[in-house]
């Protein structure tokens, strides 16, 4: 059986045999295929067993690894120890973490950092601030209505993400809220038959907690002033009984369209159809019961100064003719 080789490697395999040791990439191989052996995965003398006799390369970082890590004492795990596979394994080898100087001493802080959040454009501050006392002095010191108000009273506007619903289905839960305090909105939310009713009592919550946080609401009575429950009218007509004035009440609410979502209609004799499902987000505006008591007042007031009609009132009769003016 005659070797199919180039003259270089035969010229190099002589060289080989002929020298002390002999190298097994050199040689050839020839490969028998049988019951037990299946090439390089086989259960036999093949091809697997000549790859394990090469001499693998070591890894210095694996070995480094190895020296560092730590062995438990006896040679066996101790109770409470980590195994070798655990993920928790590089914080026992790196050791305990380094104690902090003081546990109760303030941060220090770089004001210059600080600046960049704070005031990222101190310009456009400066002409701001020069604009409002240019204000103040016009006007004298004077606030208008509705700076009064909003220095007086608190309230919160939030918006929900897009729910998986249609506005014609969300409506009718905006108007069943409206006018409602936010316990009872909620309430109204989680007996409710309607399947968006679920993601609009997350969302009243999630306000509620955010006008907590942020506006400072429903804190309770203020300590010291004291506060006598009353009846009011609202704006619908219905009486509501305040024994709280901070307690909350939804004052506004409705919903916004949002993006639709598309997916394939399979019909048949291979038409191809899109539908578009519908996304809707509802937003509310919170506010608190002294809101309403001052709206109370108002109309009360407005009807109290109301004139009394009169079927003739007295007044000087003029421009009176004997004779008509045609």
């Amino acid at each position: 059986m005659s070797l199919n080789l180039p003259v270089r490697r035969a010229v190099r395999s002589a060289t080989a045999l002929t020298g002390s040791q002999r190298s097994p990439f050199l040689l050839p191989y020839l490969q028998r295929r049988t019951l037990f052996n299946f090439g390089i995965t086989g259960w036999g003398s093949g091809r697997s067993q000549q790859l394990d006799q090469v001499v693998k390369p070591k890894n210095p970082l694996t070995e480094e690894y190895l020296r560092k890590k730590a062995t438990p004492k006896g040679g066996s795990l101790v109770r409470g120890d980590l195994a070798s596979s655990s993920i928790f394994e590089d914080e026992e080898t790196a050791g305990p973490k380094p104690k902090s100087k003081g546990a109760g001493a303030p941060l220090q802080r770089n004001p210059e950092t600080m600046a960049a959040a704070l005031d990222p454009n101190p310009k456009a501050r400066m002409r701001w601030e020069r604009k409002m006392v240019i204000r103040e002095i016009r006007k004298r010191g004077r606030l208008t209505r509705a700076q009064q108000i909003k220095r007086q009273e608190r309230e919160l506007l939030s918006k929900s993400h897009d729910f998986k619903t249609s506005v014609k289905k969300l409506v009718p839960l905006a108007h069943q809220i409206v006018g409602k305090t936010l316990e009872e909105a909620i309430v109204q939310m989680r007996f409710s038959k309607k399947k968006a009713a679920k993601d609009v009592k997350e969302h009243l919550e999630h306000a509620k907690n955010e006008a907590i946080v942020r506006r400072g609401m429903a804190l309770g009575k203020v300590q010291g002033q004291e506060f006598t429950p009353r009846n009011i009218q609202t704006k619908d007509k219905k009486t509501v009984k305040v024994d709280d004035p901070t307690r909350l009440y939804i004052d506004q609410a409705w919903v916004g369209r949002g993006l639709y979502g598309k997916s394939l209609d399979i019909r048949a004799r291979g038409r191809v159809f899109i539908l578009k499902h519908p996304t809707t987000s509802i937003s509310v505006i919170l506010k608190e019961e002294k809101t309403r008591i001052r709206q109370h007042e108002e109309r009360q007031t407005k009807i109290k100064n109301r004139k009394v009609w009169m079927q003739l009132p007295n007044r000087p009769v003029t421009a009176q003719r004997q004779f008509y003016s045609w």
